[in-house]
């Protein structure tokens, strides 16, 4: 993919994955995006540099930690490519914050028709949380704001398992569809490393095509080698990385 074409669908896909991740208990601090769910998902809880406002980074930073310390939550900032200031990873790795939870962001260019599974089952939201939140040992507190942000996002999710012909699980996964870009979100497998994962993204792409999309992106641990060949696979390509930076040692 041409790197003017790349750099555009990055951008894209970040505007997008910003609005996919919106929990309802968000503001704006001069220019700053600040999310404050009690959820497990950082990006819905973490603060997003999105544009250069006119307050000292200082000043700033100090009215973030008195909205996150009021939500009894710990404060950590998104650093992407988009962040502002420009500097603003190094001025915060100057300060002795620790960076920490790199991913990157992967992007597909052209969505093509696919076949449908007849076993994908699709899920509202609470039970898709409660779902995947089974999967992954996560708290009831966590799969409550998880099933909160995903039923009340500003664009429609959709939430689906993969099963058998028994109705075992094999897999889950989201998708929201934004237009004409899909994002893939919450891959977990009931039985890793035996396709099932990739078989679902099949079937979802599929599905988000059919639906309008001739796009997708979608956001995976820069040391999760085993999931980027997956996605590797589908024709993604890398895009992107961004990481958190906090103050605080415990999230380091």
């Amino acid at each position: 993919m041409p790197e003017t074409r790349l750099q555009a669908l990055a951008l894209r896909a970040e505007r997008a994955g910003l609005d996919a991740s919106a929990p309802p208990q968000q503001a704006d601090v001069d220019g700053w995006l600040i999310r404050l769910s009690p959820g497990k998902a950082k990006r819905s809880r973490c603060i997003n540099a999105l544009r250069q406002g006119t307050l000292p980074l200082d000043e700033l930073l100090a009215r973030c930690q008195q909205a996150y310390d009021a939500a009894g939550l710990p404060l950590a900032v998104r650093v992407t490519p988009w962040s502002r200031p420009a500097d603003l990873d190094a001025r915060l790795a100057a300060k002795g914050w620790g960076a920490f939870d790199a991913a990157d962001v992967m992007v597909l260019e052209q969505l093509v028709p696919a076949p449908q599974h007849a076993s994908l089952q699709a899920l509202d939201a609470a039970a898709y949380a409660e779902l995947v939140g089974a999967l992954r040992g996560s708290p009831p507190t966590a799969i409550a704001a998880h099933a909160e942000r995903i039923a009340n996002a500003p664009v429609t999710y959709q939430g689906f398992a993969l099963t058998d012909d028994a109705g075992t699980l094999l897999a889950c996964g989201q998708m929201v569809v934004d237009g004409d870009i899909v994002g893939l979100y919450d891959i977990a497998s009931a039985a890793p490393r035996q396709g099932h994962g990739e078989r679902l993204c099949r079937a979802l792409l599929g599905l988000a095509h059919n639906q309008g999309a001739g796009q997708a992106y979608l956001q995976v641990g820069s040391d999760n080698a085993v999931a980027q060949r997956l996605y590797a696979r589908l024709g993604f390509v890398f895009a992107y990385r961004y990481h958190y930076r906090s103050p605080e040692p415990v999230l380091r």
